[in-house]
């Protein structure tokens, strides 16, 4: 049975994210570090698959995951590349299958940025059939590794591959996931969830405030700081249940989640760069309000345009709009018998 809660919090941090990128408001990153649960909410669900499927969970996590980069990369952002003068290199191919990050020229380095999530997220399905079983054999000393690598990466000021970087500042919200799952969190009870998101938060909330990025408290510029506040954040949120009904807004984001994600930022940068050309305001009230007016307009037509593509990869009936329901099928009444003739004696 779909669990409608971990919808609920998906689509919460879908809009969060798109939010956070149209205004840039730091705040956001605090009150809902929208990247961290939805890697956790990921692993929860890897964990479900692998217990289902087994390692063919893999063949379709990713099944479902490159398809609508395909259509954005390859049929799109390449070719746009190439004709604008891009000399063609090996590396564009690795829009198929970003296992590192893949070539960007031009307006589609701003455009694309966003695709280091795509990156980690293969990476992380990719580990999960060898990091779950050890998982299971060490829960504790699991999770507490990513964590531990990410302080000994940025405090010994590593020069570490991006990739690595990132599994190590995600890796603990994905083994999250897993607890999620095995019911580790439920176990533990809200009390000592609570006491545990606490000790995690305080030492979060001390080291942010003293070690500001570029942009302030933007947790994105804090990585030991986002660790540690969204490994808090996780354990209260996954640790809850509440009940939630069925909803056809929580519909439409999770099943075009994927797309609003790829989208959204080459919407923004090309709104926002007409918005300069033309001399228009795009910061404060006026400028976001503007903005976000047409980016969600034109978003609103790449998803009724491309988003059916989710629903081809997830073996679903494609959909303009996502959680309509089926026409019944007409049926024809079945003609009339005659009555049996009446018996006669002789």
């Amino acid at each position: 049975m779909r669990n409608r809660y971990l919808d609920l919090l998906r689509a919460v941090a879908t809009v969060r994210v798109v939010v956070y990128h149209l205004t840039g408001w730091t705040a956001l990153t605090v009150v809902f570090p929208a990247m961290s649960v939805m890697f956790a909410l990921a692993g929860s669900l890897m964990a479900a698959s692998l217990d289902r499927f087994g390692v063919w969970s893999v063949e379709r996590r990713l099944r479902r995951l490159l398809p609508s980069l395909w259509v954005l990369g390859l049929l799109i952002a390449v070719p746009a590349m190439l004709i604008a003068g891009t000399p063609f290199d090996v590396h564009l191919l690795l829009w198929g299958f970003p296992i590192v990050d893949p070539e960007a020229t031009g307006w589609w380095m701003q455009a694309l940025s966003h695709t280091w999530y795509l990156r980690d997220f293969l990476w992380f399905v990719l580990l999960s059939p060898l990091l779950l079983p050890l998982f299971r054999k060490f829960p504790l000393i699991s999770v507490l590794v990513p964590y531990g690598a990410l302080l000994i990466l940025d405090l010994g000021d590593f020069a570490a591959p991006a990739i690595a970087h990132d599994l190590a500042l995600y890796g603990g919200a994905w083994l999250l996931g897993f607890a999620h799952h095995d019911g580790h969190l439920s176990r533990l009870g809200r009390k000592k969830l609570l006491i545990v998101a606490a000790a995690l938060a305080v030492p979060a909330a001390a080291w942010t405030i003293t070690h500001p990025g570029p942009r302030g408290y933007d947790l994105n510029d804090i990585p030991i700081g986002n660790a540690l506040w969204s490994a808090a954040f996780i354990l209260v949120a996954l640790g809850s249940a509440p009940m939630v009904r069925e909803n056809r807004v929580l519909t439409v984001l999770n099943a075009r989640a994927l797309t609003i994600y790829l989208w959204h930022i080459p919407i923004i940068v090309a709104v926002t760069q007409v918005g300069e050309a033309h001399g228009l305001p795009v910061g404060g009230w006026v400028g976001i309000t503007w903005r976000a007016a047409v980016v969600f307009v034109l978003l609103g037509l790449v998803l009724a345009a491309v988003g059916w593509v989710e629903d081809v990869a997830a073996g679903r009936r494609p959909q303009l709009i996502p959680g309509q329901a089926r026409m019944p099928v007409p049926v024809s009444p079945a003609p009339a018998q005659a009555p049996a003739p009446a018996s006669t004696s002789v």
